[in-house]
């Protein structure tokens, strides 16, 4: 999930619109004659947009009309792809993250596709070991924000690690999302099972005998519980990303930062998936996804870093976005092995 204050954007056909294709010049194919005016369906989470323009570019520059699926989260996306790759919801998927990769990939959803885009370059160096199917698109750090204003000179300081986050000062203070129901809260658990290792469930215990209080989802956190001036909840620290302080600056002036020392790096992917009716047409979206002009738009619409090392981020985020030097990571290997069996351990610890 993400900040989902965009609604998923560009269902439906532009091919009308004889657009450029990027403001980098560079041009998408044409389908190949062996699938003219071809509909790809992309699947994806319900949290996917693109600027109408961007998509439109893309479709008059390839010749495909492009519709979208979205059966729901990362999480639901995963389970939805796994349940029907006999029979694919469509061509291509867009959002699987680090967190599902092997899941999906071990269970042979995707097809093998090595893009060869000038990004295809920088987006290797995000590849999951054993999931060839996968090209990354973005990333984004998910991690504690705070209310600048909570934390004034004359009361306690903002904390800034795990352990800080114990302390009495800060009791009642905290809300984060449950990791079985909400992929920011799996990336919070894995960013304390990183941090703490075996010793993470007495971790999260003393979050609980200090005022934890967990929420189902995202915005329950963000939009209803954190106290920054857009919302006027209760709690001063919730569970975001490191991208979202940018969109708290009022006039002129932050109001929200991120905790750095708690973020677990997310990285979604793109990717083939196997038994796709058009799998050419998929292949050109995964090209196109790693564009500079889909790649440009990402920070102001998914709220996620791009991949690809030609565009760059709008100014906002270079002041307020800052990412973690050193983010919390997990082998997914590791991921996939324990991963229910953590949040089974989680669920049965918070609910007593």
């Amino acid at each position: 999930m993400k900040m989902p204050t965009a609604a998923v954007a560009g269902i439906g056909a532009f091919a009308a619109l004889a657009l450029a294709a990027c403001s980098s010049g560079e041009v998408v194919p044409t389908t190949s004659p062996s699938e003219p005016n071809t509909q790809v369906t992309v699947v994806t989470h319900d949290s996917f947009a693109v600027p109408d323009d961007v998509l439109a570019a893309f479709e008059a520059s390839s010749g495909l009309t492009v519709t979208f699926v979205a059966p729901g989260d990362g999480g639901t996306l995963v389970n939805q792809l796994i349940l029907t790759k006999d029979a694919p919801l469509g061509d291509v998927a867009y959002g699987v993250d680090n967190t599902f990769a092997t899941r999906a990939a071990d269970a042979g959803v995707f097809e093998p596709y090595t893009s060869s885009v000038p990004a295809a370059t920088d987006a290797a160096a995000f590849a999951v070991p054993g999931a060839n199917g996968l090209t990354a698109v973005d990333f984004s750090d998910v991690c504690l924000n705070y209310d600048l204003a909570a934390f004034s000179p004359d009361g306690p300081p903002a904390p800034t690690t795990f352990e800080d986050l114990l302390k009495p000062e800060y009791a009642g203070l905290v809300s984060v999302t449950n990791p079985a129901t909400s992929s920011p809260g799996l990336a919070f658990l894995l960013a304390t099972i990183a941090a703490k290792g075996d010793g993470w469930p007495s971790y999260w215990q003393a979050l609980l005998d200090n005022g934890l209080r967990v929420t189902a989802s995202w915005s329950d956190s963000y939009f209803t519980d954190f106290s920054a001036p857009n919302y006027g909840g209760d709690y001063p620290i919730v569970l975001s990303y490191a991208s979202s302080p940018p969109f708290e600056v009022i006039d002129g002036a932050p109001t929200t930062a991120a905790l750095l020392d708690t973020c677990f790096r997310q990285v979604e992917y793109v990717g083939v998936l196997a038994g796709a009716k058009h799998p050419r047409a998929a292949e050109k979206v995964v090209d196109w996804m790693l564009s500079d002009a889909f790649q440009e738009s990402l920070p102001e619409n998914m709220y996620v870093y791009p991949v690809s090392s030609s565009v760059s981020v709008p100014q906002e985020w270079a002041d307020y976005a800052p990412l973690a030097e050193r983010p919390w990571t997990l082998d997914p290997a590791a991921i996939d092995a324990n991963r229910d069996a953590w949040i089974r351990e989680w669920t049965s610890l918070v609910n007593g």
